[in-house]
């Protein structure tokens, strides 16, 4: 299948998860129950990825300014626009994609390949909408808040980093957080995330429902699902970047 063909599949699978859906009292219980999977269950890993890049982006930054003409407030603004511009948004969506993308295209691709999907058709449910439609809303909601959550704790961790280990002073590390500080970055970071939830849960959730073949293709689906999804959501990041920066 060339790419075009893949392109024109993956949009009508995306058209088909809001065509002919069910009464919307039917979602609300599987929307949490997918937040719970994606949201919760990734806060551990986020927490760990998000708190030590804070830190080792504070100890690198620090140990780059050689000069003594810049002030070491600057620490704490290269920490702060480092996260909300790329750190937060960007690195955290590319270990969702390894950990959520993967999950759902393992789940969908099972019940693909055991004939769930297909006899959720003969009742007359629309598959696609009934399990894809959930699983988008929950991520779009989940992982901008996982994002929120990285850039607070990517911050204290170079703040705490930064800190005890004698590299820079509280007050010159929060100063550096306020100086020359632009809102906009923090609904720059929101609109990336989002964007990325959108690429990571429809991706997998595409891959894990066209998946033929047994247990060997269901794993293929899931490599795939990660792959790209990083790459678009690295493609995503450029365009973003060049369009509202």
């Amino acid at each position: 299948m060339n790419v075009i063909q893949n392109w024109g599949k993956y949009f009508i699978f995306l058209s088909g998860t809001v065509r002919n859906r069910e009464p919307f009292r039917v979602y609300p219980p599987l929307i949490i129950d997918e937040m719970v999977k994606i949201g919760t269950n990734s806060f551990l890993i986020v927490a760990i990825v998000s708190s030590f890049i804070g830190a080792v982006t504070c100890i690198q930054t620090a140990d780059n300014l050689v000069s003594p003409l810049v002030p070491l407030s600057v620490i704490g603004t290269i920490c702060r626009d480092m996260t909300l511009l790329e750190l937060a948004p960007t690195f955290t969506c590319v270990v969702l994609a390894g950990k959520v993308g993967s999950n759902l295209a393992g789940e969908i691709g099972s019940m693909r390949i055991t004939e769930q999907i297909d006899a959720i058709d003969v009742m007359g449910i629309n598959s696609s909408s009934y399990l894809i439609l959930p699983k988008i809303i929950a991520a779009c909601i989940m992982i901008p808040a996982l994002c929120i959550l990285a850039s607070f704790l990517s911050l204290l961790g170079g703040y705490l980093v930064g800190v005890f280990g004698d590299v820079i002073t509280p007050t010159d590390f929060v100063s550096g957080l306020r100086n020359g500080f632009r809102a906009f970055n923090v609904f720059f970071a929101l609109i990336k995330s989002f964007v990325f939830a959108f690429l990571i849960s429809t991706i997998a959730s595409y891959k894990g429902f066209y998946t033929t073949g047994g247990a060997l293709e269901i794993g293929q689906a899931s490599t795939k699902a990660v792959t790209n999804s990083v790459i678009g959501i690295l493609i995503a990041d450029l365009l973003l970047a060049q369009i509202l920066i």
